[in-house]
């Protein structure tokens, strides 16, 4: 498998969409794709239309694809503004991700952790509420768990966009993906 096709899939783009944005052919394309080494005007803009430097897309069968770490912070960062509102985090980086057409496995695992982050909140505050009433432990509970519920979420957040930044992985990651 060539390397453009390895970044293109990677990217969720077809032939025809890296072909606008790079402003090469879609038979150029092909050709790459097919086995041909890129070069000069051509490796370069293929280069920029998928945001990686031009020696990835040269055949080197022990360089593994780059993760754009910036971009996978923006989407991870991009659940805090709504952190206290579940549904919204969920929706904000996916839009992201859908906009850009970049999924990978780490992008999967940022929405996995926040969708199942918005399972066990919902759980949990339903479950206290419950508890609220059969303890009858008064009005101060519900905001203290809700509260609760929201900063637990800002430090799953905070805390996976500072592992993205030391070490290029997830401090919160799963073993599967429900996307």
């Amino acid at each position: 498998m060539s390397e453009l096709l390895k970044f293109r899939e990677a990217r969720n783009m077809t032939q025809e969409e890296l072909s606008k944005s790079s402003g090469i052919s879609v038979r150029t394309i092909q050709r790459v794709e097919a086995g041909t080494q890129p070069k000069g005007h051509t490796l370069k803009a293929l280069a920029k239309a998928l945001e990686i430097e031009a020696s990835y897309l040269l055949s080197k069968p022990d360089r593994a694809p780059s993760l754009n770490i910036g971009f996978l912070k923006l989407v991870n960062l991009s659940s805090l503004p709504v952190a206290f509102f579940p549904p919204l985090n969920i929706l904000f980086p996916l839009s992201i991700l859908f906009i850009r057409k970049d999924f990978n496995a780490l992008s999967r695992q940022l929405i996995t952790v926040q969708i199942l982050w918005a399972l066990a909140a919902a759980f949990l505050f339903l479950s206290s509420t419950f508890l609220g009433k059969w303890l009858s432990l008064g009005r101060v509970w519900m905001p203290a768990v809700m509260l609760f519920l929201a900063l637990s979420n800002v430090f799953i957040i905070l805390r996976n966009a500072a592992e993205l930044d030391r070490h290029g992985k997830l401090y919160i990651s799963l073993n599967f993906s429900l996307l």
